[in-house]
């Protein structure tokens, strides 16, 4: 810290419904509890036990990049070969006898791969291998691994994780800058009388010789070394820096490696939250451990060829505005397992008494949300053909989700002339 004569250098800152009206997710504790076929425990234990590595064959991994998430902070990339030691950014319990579990701050040995959301490890801490979800990971002594470093999240996204109520003043959090390529943005929540709860943003800049500083008089050879000082010391900023932004764990892709057409009996039915002409939507639980949304297709409502041949395309959507296609059971009565929104539908969200309470910059940045999962939808080359308020789904922290941006075409001719018949 302190004194270095090297030029400032100004770099960038790296920064569900069914469509038949059957509404989004919502809990409703008088609906009746239905298990197909049999089911798993509910008591999250897993099957079997850990595997052993046999061979390299074990880890080719498949499955497609993905985009990041508000909840999982984009904090690594491939690994460029051999075996790397990387630390664990959240607890995770295995869900499958092939997963590993592990606990935040274990390190694990990740065998080398370039591709994949599911990556082969091995626990230094209890030498058990498994499994593991990629983005639930960062290289170890890697700013990546720091709990206050959150990527490439935009300014918009870190005012909403702030502005949560049960942070207090001085909580804070570092990003990647969206204007300044290479450089930083430290973002924190402030308080006074005039506009109460607000967040300050800090353009944290390079120097040529590596250092970095928020403002010239005070630098620092490293970006720990600049968040332990203003925990110290305000030192011009609104308040000195308190508590690290808390984060929901993110969303896996996918419930597991190559769980994409899933058995029937690995599904069970815990509440039903709607239904239409088409078929019913229901919070359930896969495997016993993890807690997903399903929607149940009447039989004969589409062929499961040209449900499988849609599912496949909407397979290849990710982004974090999209609500996540997880698994499917391609067999009748068809089943579509997609992650659970808590808040339900953003219909029902507005019309509650916690919709009625939000504010017009509330507002915005929820309509804002959705315009980024749509306007990737068009960069995909992909219509959604039935955007509303009914699927558009709503979780913690007032996130929002385009949810139903695959229903084919014979289905939503249906829907047009059911409607026409209700009216």
């Amino acid at each position: 810290m302190g004194g270095t004569k090297s030029k400032p250098k100004e770099l960038s800152q790296r920064s569900q419904s069914l469509d038949d009206g059957t509404g989004g997710h919502h809990h409703s504790p008088n609906q009746s509890s239905f298990t197909p076929n049999r089911s798993p425990p509910g008591d999250g234990t897993r099957p079997g036990t850990q595997p052993n590595i046999i061979n390299a064959e074990q880890a080719l991994f498949g499955g497609v990049n993905s985009n990041n998430s508000i909840t999982s902070p984009q904090r690594v990339g491939a690994l460029s070969g051999g075996v790397t030691t990387f630390v664990a950014l959240y607890d995770y319990e295995s869900r499958t006898a092939s997963d590993l579990s592990f606990r935040k701050g274990e390190r694990l040995q990740i065998v080398n791969n370039t591709e994949g959301d599911w990556w082969l490890a091995r626990s230094l801490t209890t030498g058990e291998s498994g499994y593991i979800p990629s983005n639930y990971v960062a290289p170890s002594d890697s700013i990546q691994a720091e709990e206050w470093y959150f990527g490439k999240i935009t300014r918009r996204d870190s005012e909403r994780l702030l502005l949560s109520l049960e942070n207090r003043r001085g909580t804070f959090l570092v990003r990647e800058s969206e204007t300044t390529k290479g450089a930083y943005c430290l973002s924190v929540l402030d308080y006074d009388n005039v506009k109460g709860l607000n967040v300050k943003h800090y353009k944290i800049r390079k120097l040529d010789s590596g250092g970095f500083y928020i403002t010239s008089r005070t630098q620092f050879s490293t970006l720990q070394q600049l968040v332990n000082h203003y925990r110290q010391h305000a030192d011009g900023l609104c308040h000195c820096l308190t508590d690290v932004c808390p984060v929901l764990k993110p969303q896996t892709q996918g419930l597991a490696r190559d769980a994409w057409e899933i058995p029937r009996d690995s599904l069970r039915l815990d509440v039903k939250l709607g239904q239409g002409c088409f078929g019913e939507v229901w919070m359930g639980t896969w495997n016993g451990t993890t807690r997903v949304a399903i929607k149940t297709l009447k039989p004969g409502t589409m062929s499961p060829e040209a449900f499988l041949q849609e599912a496949q395309v909407m397979k290849k959507l990710r982004h974090e505005k999209l609500v996540q296609l997880y698994a499917v059971v391609s067999e009748e009565p068809i089943y579509i397992v997609t992650e659970y929104m808590g808040q339900g539908s953003l219909l029902d969200f507005l019309k509650g008494d916690m919709g009625k309470m939000l504010r017009l910059p509330q507002l915005v940045d929820m309509a804002s949300q959705i315009a980024s999962g749509m306007a990737y939808v068009e960069r995909m080359n992909y219509v959604h053909r039935d955007l509303r308020a009914a699927n558009i789904l709503v979780g913690d922290n007032l996130v929002c989700k385009v949810a139903d941006f695959g229903l084919n075409d014979t289905l939503l001719l249906l829907l047009f002339f059911q409607k026409i018949w209700n009216k």
